[in-house]
């Protein structure tokens, strides 16, 4: 699939869906039972503040590549007319940028670079969460 031709908010979106299904797997490998658990647990990782200081980290770590690095500024600067009201504008643009490199990742069927990215992601939100 070639992803250059796919808009970013749409990369973020596809993004969204496949962190949560990581998060959820990585949850239910932690032997953590019951479904409200879980969904207690996933929203510290899945929230626009944690995806946005993961991106940080990522960048802080220098583990993005250019080509990665270009993706997460185009979506983190995509014009939106709004952004949710229980985060602020930047924190809201760090996360669409981090969901939509996720989205390219896994459309790109980059899966092994993926993979180390959400490893990364899960091994320092473990750290910070536990």
């Amino acid at each position: 699939m070639d992803t250059r031709n796919i808009n970013i908010i749409t990369l973020a979106y596809m993004g969204d869906a496949v962190y949560e299904v990581y998060i959820r797997k990585a949850l239910i490998e932690k032997n953590i039972a019951l479904v409200d658990d879980l969904q207690k647990v996933a929203i510290n990782y899945v929230s626009a503040k944690s995806q946005s200081r993961i991106l940080n980290l990522l960048i802080d770590k220098n583990v993005l590549t250019l080509e990665e690095m270009d993706i997460v500024k185009r979506g983190r600067n995509y014009k939106r007319a709004s952004h949710p009201k229980n985060t602020d504008i930047l924190t809201y643009k760090n996360s669409t940028g981090f969901e939509a490199l996720i989205g390219y990742l896994y459309l790109s069927n980059n899966i092994e670079r993926l993979d180390e990215i959400m490893n990364i992601v899960l091994e320092e939100s473990y750290e910070k969460n536990s």
